[in-house]
């Protein structure tokens, strides 16, 4: 009974194909609608933790910050770091793998005629480990280098390519603000994220920029990277301990300095873009429910206009149950049909987006299955109600019914 009852519902909706295309297309723009945006907000998750991950997913950073007391209070002028607290800290904290105090200012790069505008960092070679910097070409900074600080510096390749195009890097001298600093190294190409282009970047000893650019002895971060087997909340609390100890700090007194922790940026981050997600996939949602109830609207107008249909055959001997199954299969078989097509055109409009916006597409199974039955459910919800209309008419009247 059922595959004969599903191969009239079938003979319906072919009867009138267009009257059925306009009623599919509610659950079509739900379901594509869902999808799309949840698959942009997997996609943004997922750009946001793997932009974080090539900044270096145990890395944490120490910052001086300022001290403001209440609304309108006055802000104090933290103190600044200095390299010892870099060496007290890689001393004293078990959990870290590795420490770079860095010195950093935006400046103009010049070689002949080029030039360009970047990041200068005044640092150690710990800071490309903990970054996850790899050398494409030449060499790191000596131990010689560092200690005398001495005019070497290693650059990143979107400096490499705007200076010296296809030329030879290595082995060039180019004007670092007013000193003039020789190319040891290049770094290899990273990815670039959307925080920031880790390939823009130039590095020197510290006690050069601090010498020759800055002319502080000052730092203005410092890098540390846990050990993986050590968790960065523990490791950034032990930071925070030695350095109000540092910094003569009384129990009752504010930070002057701030430790951020990649891993807890990454967790609020994914945590937010996880809620809009919901939101918006809920949002999206709604349309399905205006998709269902333009297809109780259109049953309803089947009903009516197969009155006399219903008649003959609730008088041959129907049953009730029978021609209630039948309508809500065709209701169900609507919104299926539109459930496939909606997710088509989901995956293929969050595909585009996903491209144009330039993060992953990523296809979530279980949203595309949960879109295919809920769109089913929605023929059940809505195409009940014409159903057991039809169902309890009055065969003699409908005969009547003209």
């Amino acid at each position: 009974m059922i595959w004969s009852t599903l191969l009239i519902a079938l003979r319906e909706i072919r009867r009138n194909k267009m009257r059925s295309l306009l009623t599919m297309l509610g659950i079509v723009i739900g379901v594509a609608a869902v999808i799309t945006m949840v698959m942009l907000g997997d996609g943004a998750t997922a750009s946001v933790t793997g932009d974080i991950s090539s900044l270096g997913e145990n890395m944490l950073m120490l910052a001086p910050g300022a001290s403001r007391r209440g609304p309108g209070g006055v802000s104090a002028v933290a103190k600044p770091l200095e390299e010892e607290d870099a060496e007290a800290i890689a001393r004293d904290i078990k959990g870290l793998q590795a420490v770079a105090p860095a010195a950093s200012g935006s400046l103009l790069v010049v070689y002949g005629s080029k030039n360009w505008r970047t990041t200068v960092h005044g640092t150690t070679p710990a800071y490309f480990e903990i970054t996850n910097h790899e050398l494409g070409h030449g060499r790191w900074m000596n131990d010689a280098e560092l200690a005398g600080g001495r005019p070497v510096c290693v650059i990143g390749e979107a400096v490499r390519e705007e200076i010296f195009g296809a030329g030879e890097a290595i082995g060039e001298s180019i004007r670092v603000g007013k000193m003039s600093c020789l190319i040891i190294g290049v770094l290899a190409p990273k990815a670039t994220s959307s925080f920031q282009d880790p390939n823009d970047v130039v590095a020197m000893p510290l006690k050069t920029f601090q010498r020759r650019i800055s002319g502080r002895r000052d730092v203005s971060m410092i890098y540390m990277s846990a050990r993986p087997d050590r968790s960065t909340k523990l490791v950034k609390s032990q930071v925070e301990l030695l350095m109000r100890e540092r910094r003569k700090l009384a129990p009752g007194d504010d930070n002057d300095f701030n430790v951020r922790d990649m891993q807890e940026i990454l967790e609020t981050l994914s945590s937010v873009t996880g809620v809009l997600t919901a939101l918006l996939g809920g949002i999206a949602a709604v349309s399905l429910v205006v998709g269902g109830i333009g297809i109780m609207n259109i049953m309803l107008v089947s009903v009516t206009e197969r009155t006399r249909e219903i008649g003959i055959r609730l008088a041959i001997g129907a049953r009730g149950r029978e021609v209630l199954l039948q309508f809500l299969i065709e209701a169900i078989v609507l919104s299926m049909f539109g459930g496939v097509l909606g997710i088509a055109v989901g995956l293929g409009l969050g595909s585009l987006a996903a491209r144009a916006l330039k993060m992953p597409a990523i296809v979530s199974p279980s949203i595309v299955a949960l879109s295919f039955v809920f769109s089913g459910f929605v023929g059940v919800l809505f195409g009940y109600l014409p159903a057991r209309k039809a169902a309890h008419l009055n065969p003699i009247d409908a005969l009547r019914h003209e």
